[in-house]
């Protein structure tokens, strides 16, 4: 079964970085982000490996608390 395909975007300047990954491969998306980095054909620094890594934060924050609203939903029905 494929898992939901995410996307985070950072506009810097004139550039634009969009990285596509799927849920439950977050792990892998830092590793690219690491790689981004050191990759000196783009001027993706570790800042923009910060917002990107803290937009990643954020989504998986909203994503837990709607997985924890959705379990006290089942809990509190009759």
């Amino acid at each position: 079964m494929r898992r939901p395909q995410r996307q985070l975007v950072l506009n810097k300047g004139a550039e634009k970085y969009i990285f596509r990954y799927e849920q439950g491969r977050e792990d892998e998306l830092l590793d690219v982000l690491i790689d981004q980095v050191k990759n000196r054909r783009t001027d993706f620094d570790w800042f923009d490996a910060a917002v990107i890594s803290f937009k990643l934060t954020q989504s998986l924050i909203g994503r837990a608390e709607q997985l924890l609203h959705e379990d006290s939903d089942v809990k509190t029905m009759p």
